[in-house]
């Protein structure tokens, strides 16, 4: 094999004892994914909203920005189920910085150990605070460490039609939402769906195992190669293809970044707030779209904006909730948006 062992990683039985979660978090971790499929069956009539930056760094302003989340979901918690993004690994469209699990400090070597801690710890508190947490299924053989925090997990939109991930999709206990790839299609898009739904025989740990099928796996809608795809009519499209495929609790989640937010070709993650409402608008006279749309996705942090990660000089990054990865939402248009969705759906 084409690599050089650099040392040995702490078991997974070793990572939760050193950060185990409290009693009372575990059974708050199990209503929240009780409520979440609910949500997608169409049991609970309140909309998903998955919140938070778009890469959970550094950990004293995800903390932060957790803290101020956990209040304002009082506000809203009838009308809303919040489950705030707690992404720890990213996706790179060719290389760069693959989040905090993998590298803690973007500023030294790559420390995957540190980075488990470093994560687990920051997730732990965050649940402890009540919320409920969702990160993506990136890297899947380091899942383990952490499935049983969360409450919502991400199949992105580069890992959708890889196998692995669909199986790994079939196999979780928690709802999983499905992104379109990147080139847009929406029949391919469902076919991830239909897989993820499915039963597969797979390798896990060692063991030949038969997965069960995940019938809460669902389609997030991100736009694609450089268009939006949340009208009413890719909305439709995307039910056609799923009553076609006889799809277990049909839902969209749309994704009110990415490909979905760009103005002149760039994103623009302010337009997140106007995709919001305007889908809320659209399918207000259309009774299966109103069924079908569970909810949104929101790229959000305590800073509007981004900025470029500079490894020359750690004294200009700002630390204090400022993306280093996608533009997000400020706190104070996060707060505005989600209190008029709240308005809205009364």
């Amino acid at each position: 094999m084409n690599f050089t062992i650099i040392k040995k990683l702490p078991s997974t039985e070793e990572i939760i004892q050193a950060f185990p979660l409290s009693e009372t978090a575990q059974e708050k971790v199990m209503l929240d994914t009780k409520e979440v499929k609910d949500i997608l069956a169409g049991k609970d009539k309140r909309k998903l909203v998955i919140v938070g930056p778009c890469s959970a760094w550094p950990k004293t302003a995800v903390l932060d920005y957790a803290q101020r989340l956990a209040i304002l979901n009082q506000k809203v918690k009838d009308k809303m189920k919040l489950v705030m993004r707690v992404y720890i690994q990213k996706p790179r469209t060719t290389k760069g910085w693959l989040g905090p699990v993998n590298q803690p400090d973007p500023f030294e070597d790559a420390d995957i150990a540190e980075g488990v801690k470093y994560t687990r710890e920051m997730m732990v508190k965050i649940v402890e605070m009540g919320l409920p947490i969702a990160d993506e299924a990136l890297f899947t053989h380091n899942a383990i460490s952490f499935l049983e925090l969360l409450s919502w997990v991400a199949i992105g939109a580069r890992s959708g039609e890889d196998q692995e991930h669909r199986i790994f999709a079939s196999a979780i206990d928690c709802a999983v939402g499905i992104k379109n790839p990147t080139h847009g299609s929406l029949e391919v898009a469902v076919n991830s769906v239909v897989a993820a739904q499915f039963p597969h025989v797979a390798v896990f740990d060692g063991n030949e195992v038969q997965t069960h099928g995940n019938p809460y796996a669902h389609l997030v809608l991100r736009g694609g190669n450089g268009f939006p795809n949340y009208s009413n009519g890719h909305l439709k499209e995307a039910l056609l293809h799923m009553n076609k495929h006889r799809i277990k609790n049909p839902s969209v989640i749309v994704d009110c970044s990415h490909d979905n937010c760009l103005v002149d070709g760039k994103k623009n993650a302010s337009r997140q707030s106007e995709i919001a409402e305007e889908v809320l608008k659209n399918i207000s006279k259309e009774p299966a779209l109103k069924v079908l749309v569970k909810g949104f996705m929101l790229e959000s942090f305590i800073k509007q904006g981004a900025q470029k990660l500079d490894l020359k000089n750690r004294d200009l990054l700002d630390m204090e909730g400022l993306s280093i990865t996608d533009s997000c939402l400020g706190w104070e248009e996060t707060e505005s948006l989600l209190l008029r969705l709240a308005q809205e759906l009364k």
